[in-house]
């Protein structure tokens, strides 16, 4: 199993909104560099457009980090395709790879946030077929230096060629999905390894949609090599329990009451919390011990998976926390799970 950590640079409380942009970007790329030193085997960058988000273009801050790590695998968390230009996208993506030799991926998806549409003058209502487009046109450039295409929300390409190319061949584009039966089913017609952000509820639940995609794939001719799953959890470790309770709590119950009022969802109780934490529950948080052992179980209920990613800002936990929460998950964490899954 892979283990790795996604950053959405983002700062929700009012002691983490006073460190500036340049420092709290600084902070970032000393979590990338030292996760790498403590061998995780990804990190992943997100994308919003939104206050409070430094994510904006992750690839930027992705080709910073190349060059400050020697062995992690830098990947998107996820790259927003519906309101991007695919050729873009994957010159970005590519430049990242050759600068980091060969460790450059690409998780893709629709975005859990609106506020690209019309910030790019995008309309809502074509949010599923213009990724769909978009998705199509990305996968044909990585196939083909050379590309002759047409859609519908973007100018046509006639063999012009797109440059520059990756050192990996096929550079690894993975599918971010949500809850979406559609999303699933996709990504396994395309044989596109699945990324499942699962961030509330039981992870449990998660196994039929799974199936969905295994199915979908096994039915389109992939293999079941190909048909790779992780899961992207909200997560955080400490050397205690306690602490670890301690330092996400505030921070996430904050978080998730400000986008859950945007989206009419109730706030967020110490109760919800504590069922979150519950062996059956999404968040990873807690010491090393218990949060392998529950990640052992969560990858038993989805029928195996082959990568777990922890989210751990959206807590607005301090840089120097962040930093013992990464050597936690790298040297406790990570080593167990590798040699009780190393099959996945």
């Amino acid at each position: 199993m892979q283990v790795g950590i996604d950053s959405f640079a983002a700062a929700f409380d009012d002691s983490s909104l006073a460190v500036s942009d340049s420092d709290r970007l600084r902070g970032l790329i000393e979590e990338i560099e030292y996760a790498d030193k403590v061998g995780l085997d990804t990190f992943g960058i997100g994308e919003h457009h939104r206050r409070g988000f430094l994510d904006s273009a992750p690839a930027v801050i992705l080709g910073a980090a190349a060059a400050r790590t020697q062995h992690i695998r830098l990947t998107s968390a996820v790259a927003v395709l519906s309101a991007a230009d695919p050729v873009r996208v994957f010159q970005e993506f590519a430049t990242v790879d050759l600068l980091s030799q060969g460790r450059a991926e690409m998780v893709v998806g629709r975005g859990s946030f609106i506020e690209a549409f019309p910030l790019f003058g995008l309309d809502l209502n074509d949010y599923d077929s213009l990724f769909a487009e978009k998705l199509d046109l990305l996968l044909k450039i990585r196939e083909k230096e050379h590309v002759t295409w047409s859609g519908k929300y973007r100018p046509p390409l006639n063999g012009e060629g797109v440059y520059p190319r990756p050192l990996q061949n096929p550079l690894p584009i993975w599918l971010g999905v949500g809850g979406t039966p559609q999303s699933f089913i996709r990504a396994g017609v395309l044989g596109l390894p699945l990324m499942v952000a699962i961030i509330g509820g039981e992870t449990r639940q998660f196994r039929p949609l799974v199936d969905l995609y295994r199915e979908a794939g096994r039915r389109s001719g992939y293999s079941s090599d190909r048909l790779k799953v992780g899961v992207h959890s909200l997560g955080y470790v400490a050397e205690t329990t306690q602490e670890a309770i301690d330092d996400f709590f505030p921070g996430y119950a904050r978080a998730m009451t400000e986008v859950g009022q945007e989206r009419g969802w109730p706030a967020i109780t110490r109760e919800d919390f504590d069922g979150q934490r519950s062996p059956e529950g999404a968040l990873l948080v807690g010491n090393a011990e218990e949060v392998v052992e529950k990640i052992i179980h969560h990858s038993k209920a989805l029928g195996d998976i082959s990568r777990i990613t922890f989210q751990m800002n959206a807590a607005s936990v301090p840089h120097e926390k962040l930093m013992k929460a990464i050597k936690e998950i790298g040297t406790k964490v990570a080593p167990p799970l590798r040699e009780e899954l190393s099959g996945d």
